[in-house]
């Protein structure tokens, strides 16, 4: 899927890059052209396939586009859901859609991943023992 050029996906994984340098936290971006299911349901599919359930601490966020359909959604995994407030993710897709409403995805992206890497940080700081344990690159789905 060529929605991003190269210097756009760079953009977005060093947006990635630089939360996850306050956090603990795992974030990662999946992008597909249409949504066949429900928003919450597909993401939730995908959090599953791309194994973002099998992080260390649960605390892994995703967020998930589909650009022709014009819709998204934001879940963390458990450990996250278990002390966060239950709108934790409202304002972020507030200030994402304000970016998606110009047309200009890549920002509105690069944008929710500041905010949920200042998010996570909160609830879970970085520490010098912490890995990378997902991929920073965007996952390109085909509708699957």
């Amino acid at each position: 899927m060529a929605l991003f050029n190269d210097e756009e996906q760079q953009r977005i994984r060093t947006a990635i890059e630089d939360a996850e340098k306050h956090t603990s936290g795992q974030i990662r971006v999946c992008i597909e052209k249409t949504c066949s299911e429900p928003t919450l349901d597909r993401a939730t599919k995908y959090f599953h396939k791309l194994n973002m359930h099998k992080t260390k601490h649960r605390n892994g966020v995703l967020v998930y586009l589909a650009t022709v359909d014009r819709k998204f959604a934001i879940i963390g995994d458990g450990g996250i859901n278990k002390v966060v407030p239950a709108d934790f993710w409202d304002s972020t897709k507030e200030d994402m859609l304000e970016h998606f409403k110009l047309g200009d995805l890549v920002e509105g992206i690069v944008t929710g991943l500041k905010i949920a890497g200042e998010h996570l940080q909160k609830y879970f700081p970085h520490n010098a023992d912490d890995t990378n344990e997902l991929s920073d690159d965007i996952a390109f789905m085909d509708g699957e």
